[in-house]
């Protein structure tokens, strides 16, 4: 008998993860990850409806169930949805390596590199710090980083918070030299009028990309900034298909970076991926969760040809209860001592889970919130 999907379970895990095993009749266990920042818990109750529609089915089929959950429903689409299609998708080609006996990325067509590079962040929401932090990492073996551009942010940015935006981001840059690299997150704080008042104040640091310049809502604005500068326009991590990234990538930006367990999983962003390569740009994932996702962007990472940076959480200021490798039993898979991850052949994801410890961390789940910001006039600023 073929053998099928048994039982479809989550855990909320501290300290913002919602993580996703399936069993199948074999014995075979799968993970996957449906984080969904600030909202995972309506993702835990999208992941056990979306269960009626795998349980019973045969694993391996990952497109055809990948189509019946995306596409079963009248409505469709949003970041709750495509969380609750990651998790699973993930865990279904977790299944179907370890019953395979291979790595993901050889079931997505072989590598195509040895190791993938990898950034880590340190912070730039307030002005202090930013050089520590960009040495800890760079002493780390980083060779990358990533930093907020900005607290919140003006509407039309006074000349002082654009001073202190580049001075923020020059403490970074003076740590990482010309041989490192500092990309900028705006992380749709800023307006389009500051934007391109900040995006030309930084030119002279050379950012790695200028992430997120404007809210995803408004990615019919990005043809403008890309023509008003030549530094990388980087987005993505709220865009939830193909057809949202399409309109950002006609414009011109650069970098795309679907968060695997946001977009669809391992099998939308491979989609995503192809058509940023036809369009010349490159991926980098967008990554500040936890391990499972952190594999699932490598394994996809090793066998994609615009794959360029891969991001990674360890230490990151989310991961006060718990951090990245927490519960990974072999840890050195997913460590990092030159900045650079080396791929390995075990199955699936592969990386082994402490299972006993994640059931645990569920009896006490976390509800993780993001922060409300408001300007000085008291109306809402984005965070």
């Amino acid at each position: 008998m073929t053998d099928t999907i048994s039982r479809v379970e989550t855990f909320l895990v501290s300290p913002r993860w919602l993580f996703v095993r399936i069993e199948t009749t074999d014995g075979i266990v799968g993970w996957g990850e449906a984080t969904c920042e600030g909202r995972s818990e309506t993702v835990r109750t999208a992941v056990h409806q979306l269960a009626e529609i795998v349980l019973g089915q045969d694993p391996g089929r990952i497109e055809h169930l990948w189509q019946l959950m995306t596409n079963g429903s009248f409505y469709r689409g949003g970041p709750i949805l495509a969380s609750a299609v990651s998790g699973i998708d993930q865990a279904l080609w977790d299944i179907l390596g370890k019953r395979l006996g291979t790595p993901v990325h050889q079931l997505l067509g072989g590598a195509v590199r040895d190791r993938i590079r990898v950034y880590g962040w340190i912070g730039g929401d307030e002005p202090s710090g930013i050089a520590d932090a960009a040495a800890a990492a760079k002493a780390s073996g980083l060779t990358a980083v990533k930093m907020n551009a900005t607290p919140a942010f003006g509407k039309l940015a006074t000349r002082a918070e654009v001073s202190a935006a580049v001075a923020r981001a020059e403490a970074a840059r003076s740590v990482m030299g010309d041989d490192g690299d500092v990309a900028v997150d705006f992380h749709g704080r800023v307006s389009l009028p500051a934007a391109r008042q900040l995006i030309h104040a930084l030119e002279d640091v050379s950012p790695m990309f200028i992430e997120e310049p404007v809210v995803p809502e408004n990615s019919h604005l990005y043809a403008d900034l890309v023509a008003h500068t030549h530094l990388p326009i980087a987005t993505g991590e709220r865009l939830y298909s193909r057809q949202e990234f399409l309109p950002v990538l006609a414009a011109g930006v650069a970098v795309v970076q679907p968060d695997l367990s946001h977009a669809g999983g391992i099998t939308e962003t491979r989609k995503i991926a192809s058509l940023a390569e036809a369009h010349g740009a490159l991926l980098a994932p967008h990554c500040p969760l936890g391990p499972i996702a952190l594999a699932a962007c490598l394994q996809v990472g090793f066998a994609t040809s615009n794959h360029v940076i891969q991001e990674q959480s360890l230490g990151i200021h989310y991961n006060r209860d718990a951090d990245l490798l927490d519960l990974v039993v072999d840890q050195s898979v997913l460590a990092s001592s030159d900045g650079w991850i080396t791929a390995w052949d075990a199955p699936g994801l592969g990386i082994e889970l402490d299972e006993q410890a994640i059931r645990a961390a569920d009896k006490t789940p976390h509800n993780w919130r993001g922060p409300i910001w408001t300007h000085p006039d008291g109306s809402f600023a984005e965070w």
